[in-house]
């Protein structure tokens, strides 16, 4: 289908008085349209420095990041900010929400920075809302009145409200008990199914086998692919791909 996100020799250097970090090497990676494509890696691989990367949240040292074919690292930061809220969608281990506004205006107000009309943008957030299981009756609510696994629930929502062309999540079920991260990952995949591309952090088993693909970061650098398909519920034989892959790879 072609790629919508291509990284160039990407580098990502961090200076403290007389000393560097090289946290991404030299890396290469392509996105195709519709990839949900899985980033895993052990503690300090370089995965959420790689995530903001490509998203356009952080500039790299050298080499380019590409969004269907032209480039973004080079932009302004106003220019940088309006691609984002135009094509990217963002949800992150921590949720970041607005204390002071209601649940379901946390995500309406997304929606109204893009222009788009307020009863359909709520309309659709409520949908979703039910989708990752938090009740009618917490639409009103503040944030600090649910619980950290809601809230996370209710930024996930807010990270997809606007139909982003591509959706980066770091640990996104990273906060969440069982039940709640398989409304979230059934959420991504029916996304995904319908043409979502994502591209996921994640240290969790269960999340990267959703994905089409997962790649592995060791010091900052991909040292690994396993193909693994279209997702479908009960495949025994990608759990074990995954696994063997994982151990292979030193995980």
């Amino acid at each position: 289908m072609g790629s919508i996100l291509t990284a160039k020799d990407l580098c990502k250097t961090f200076s403290n008085e007389s000393v560097q970090q090289h946290v991404l090497k030299n890396l290469n990676l392509s996105v195709e349209q519709g990839d949900f494509t899985v980033i895993m890696g052990n503690s300090g691989s370089g995965k959420s420095t790689l995530l903001y990367a490509l998203s356009g949240m952080d500039r790299p040292t050298l080499g380019s990041v590409s969004y269907q074919g032209e480039e973004i690292s080079g932009l302004g930061s106003d220019a940088l900010a309006v691609f984002r809220r135009k094509h990217c969608g963002f949800v992150f281990q921590q949720n970041y929400l607005n204390d002071t506004m209601s649940v379901l205006d946390n995500i309406i107000v997304c929606g109204l920075l893009v222009g788009k009309n307020r009863r359909a943008v709520a309309a659709r957030a409520k949908e979703l809302l039910k989708q990752v299981g938090v009740e009618e009756q917490s639409f009103g609510k503040f944030p600090v009145q649910l619980s950290g696994g809601e809230q996370q629930r209710v930024a996930v929502v807010r990270g997809i409200i606007n139909e982003p062309e591509i959706l980066f999540a770091d640990e996104p079920t990273g906060a969440l008990n069982s039940q709640n991260a398989e409304h979230v990952l059934n959420l991504f995949t029916d996304l995904n199914r319908r043409g979502q591309s994502i591209v996921m952090v994640t240290h969790d088993m269960k999340s990267a086998r959703r994905g089409n693909r997962v790649l592995y970061l060791k010091d900052g650098v991909i040292t690994g692919e396993c193909i693994l398909g279209a997702y479908e519920s009960g495949d025994e034989k990608r759990h074990e791909k995954l696994r063997g892959f994982l151990q292979e790879m030193g995980w």
